[in-house]
């Protein structure tokens, strides 16, 4: 293990149950590695159904003690775990890139991010108001209650491990609710060092449990059948978030699914093109491409689109693939096999269906799971790469015409998380924002997120939102109260 960190107590074997460092019942583990050296960074326990369900009572027991504890202390331990989390960024950040792999400065930054949220619902906790109505008549009085759900089942994905945990925990902790987390099983490790530090806050036993698996399904099937779980959160692809919205119908659980996008990025003829091709740049490689909100259709307007093209592939050119860890890297490799087989599929279909790789498409010469950084021309709407979500650093061009074509072939997909557009007429930066079927849009700028806006996605790209001052009602109950007699 080559991770070098300032406090080794952050890098964790076990999972977190109950307030204790445990290992699964039957004893399995399995290996977590660094995609981009293949070495083995450590091992954590490989637990099952019946290591869930414990995990699931611990919480549960938890649960009358933490929603009984006065809003201000919860908000005052949030504010210690953010802390904590802000003054060990680095060693965060070191950890994220090693079994995640990307640059270190986008590793520490995700850490950064996430800690933000945690901040502010720190802050949301002493804000859980109801309501006094107008009562209905004589001798009564009639009030709005809001309250915790009860246990919540959160699962994360690997391509933000760490502030993908803290933007449903930190929400899920303000209102008064435990959490069983199951992280990706490529990357646990951010996960348990985010638990040692909740400990550390003062966050107490069975109020936040981590349970590690190589095979999600059967830790995911507890988590959304299992009747004690009130709550379900995930972040994924869609196909599972069906899945799991199905297996948690039989116990109506109340749910939240961020699911997979098909961002388009449309330029008009009018657009700033210098801030245009930095925008496309940023959002298509970042994390090589692997987040839910990177561009996936460059949609160019006919009048610009060579000199667009040509700004563009220079600033490809500029991208520097390698190990997340060295200086200078601005793009580490796949996640795994799967994903580079993936990318490498959909980049092959467009080529053989008359799509021109002007930039890449090929593995990259390190091996492993690296790829090129890739710029495809000539694409058109019936290629794979154009309908599906990549999920890799390959940027498909698409030429249009008209405003109307590019808003309805942006709005041609199943899915509705992100999209963005640039142009400099007033008029269009309305009509385009409103006709976007997307829960998130962006007009001349690619960078939007941060944990005091709603995110979440239309159609099949989910349900409910995350962040902001909507995100904790997404772990309350409203109940209606109403006393006669008086």
């Amino acid at each position: 293990m080559t991770v070098n960190l300032n406090d080794p107590q952050l890098l964790k074997n076990q999972a977190y149950v109950g307030g204790e460092w445990a290992p699964a019942a039957a004893g399995a583990t399995f290996a977590v590695r660094n995609p981009a050296t293949g070495e083995t960074l450590g091992t954590v326990p490989d637990m099952t159904a019946a290591d869930t369900r414990q995990a699931i009572a611990a919480a549960e027991e938890a649960f009358a003690g933490w929603r009984a504890t006065p809003a201000r202390k919860r908000s005052k331990i949030l504010r210690k775990w953010f802390d904590l989390i802000t003054e060990h960024a680095d060693d965060l950040g070191a950890l994220l890139t090693a079994e995640q792999g990307k640059p270190h400065a986008e590793a520490k930054g995700e850490v950064l991010s996430g800690a933000a949220y945690v901040e502010w619902f720190a802050e949301e906790a002493k804000r859980i108001e109801g309501d006094l109505l107008s009562p209905q008549g004589p001798g009564q009085r009639e009030i709005v209650l809001k309250q915790p759900v009860g246990v919540v089942g959160a699962i994360t994905p690997w391509n933000f491990p760490s502030s993908m945990i803290t933007r449903k925990v930190s929400p899920a902790l303000a209102a008064g609710c435990p959490v069983v987390i199951k992280p990706a099983e490529d990357t646990p490790l951010s996960a348990l060092a985010l638990a040692e530090l909740a400990y550390r806050a003062g966050i107490p036993a069975g109020v936040l449990n981590v349970v590690t698996a190589s095979h999600g399904a059967e830790v995911g099937h507890e988590l959304s059948t299992n009747a004690t779980v009130r709550k379900l959160s995930f972040t994924g692809s869609t196909a599972v978030g069906k899945l799991l919205m199905s297996q948690a119908s039989d116990t109506v659980k109340k749910i939240s699914l961020e699911l997979g996008g098909n961002a388009p990025f449309l330029v008009f003829d009018d657009a700033d093109l210098d801030a245009a091709v930095k925008a496309a740049t940023t959002m298509k490689f970042i994390n090589s491409g692997q987040t839910c909100i990177c561009v996936n259709r460059l949609m160019v307007h006919e009048n610009v689109h060579d000199a667009f093209m040509e700004r563009f592939t220079a600033a490809v050119d500029q991208l520097n693939v390698g190990n997340g860890a060295d200086k200078g890297v601005t793009n580490g490799p796949l996640i795994n096999d799967k994903g580079l087989e993936k990318v490498e599929s959909l980049v092959t279909d467009a080529v053989s269906h008359g799509a021109t790789a002007v930039r890449g498409g090929q593995r990259h010469e390190l091996g492993g799971t690296f790829y090129q950084p890739t710029v495809l021309t000539g694409v058109n709407p019936d290629m794979a790469c154009f309908r599906n979500e990549i999920f890799g650093p390959v940027a498909p061009v698409y030429r249009f015409g008209s405003e109307d074509e590019a808003v309805r072939l942006a709005n041609d997909t199943p899915y509705g998380l992100a999209a963005y557009y640039f142009t400099r007429d007033p008029g269009r930066m309305w009509r385009v924002g409103e006709a976007l079927e997307y829960g998130m849009v962006a007009c001349n700028t690619a960078r939007f997120v941060h944990e005091g806006m709603p995110f979440g996605g239309f159609k099949e790209s989910g349900i409910g939102r995350e962040g902001s001052k909507y995100g904790i009602e997404e772990y309350l109950e409203t109940k209606f109260l109403c006393m006669g007699g008086l």
